[in-house]
């Protein structure tokens, strides 16, 4: 849970990487995240831009659970955040707030460490709301 608080709160890879293993993988079908494959360019990368882009934002934690049998460790929160400064690879500011639901399954190898990390988010969704996606018709 740690590593999910450094995570979300943009403390970067340097931070995270001590509980992963040094070839951790990520993966996620939203687009914003079609470049990520490890989980060093989640949290060094991605996660680091969107704190920037969104001082202040936070987490609420819904639920975690432990599944012994995959060794894997299920996290689901909501994001919320204000798009109000600005960084390189995000659209300029839009001052508009997004309350966004994701998950993420953690798996360990037998050292403990994350071996690989799934984030399951519908980015389209949050992308709109904070305006950096025309609205739906």
């Amino acid at each position: 849970m740690e590593f999910f608080d450094l995570c979300e709160t943009g403390k970067g890879w340097d931070a995270c990487k001590k509980y992963c293993a040094g070839d951790a993988t990520f993966r996620s079908q939203a687009d914003p995240l079609k470049d990520c494959k490890t989980v060093e360019a989640y949290t060094g990368g991605f996660m680091v831009g969107i704190c920037t882009v969104m001082p202040g934002c936070k987490y609420d934690l819904l639920s975690a659970s432990w599944d012994d049998e995959r060794k894997a460790l299920t996290v689901a929160s909501i994001f919320h955040g204000t798009h109000s400064a600005a960084a390189p690879g995000f659209p300029p500011p839009t001052n508009k707030t997004t309350k966004s639901d994701y998950v993420y399954v953690l798996f360990f190898n037998e050292e403990g460490k994350i071996r690989e990390m799934i984030k399951i988010w519908n980015s389209h969704y949050a992308c709109r709301e904070l305006g950096w996606l025309p609205p739906s018709k």
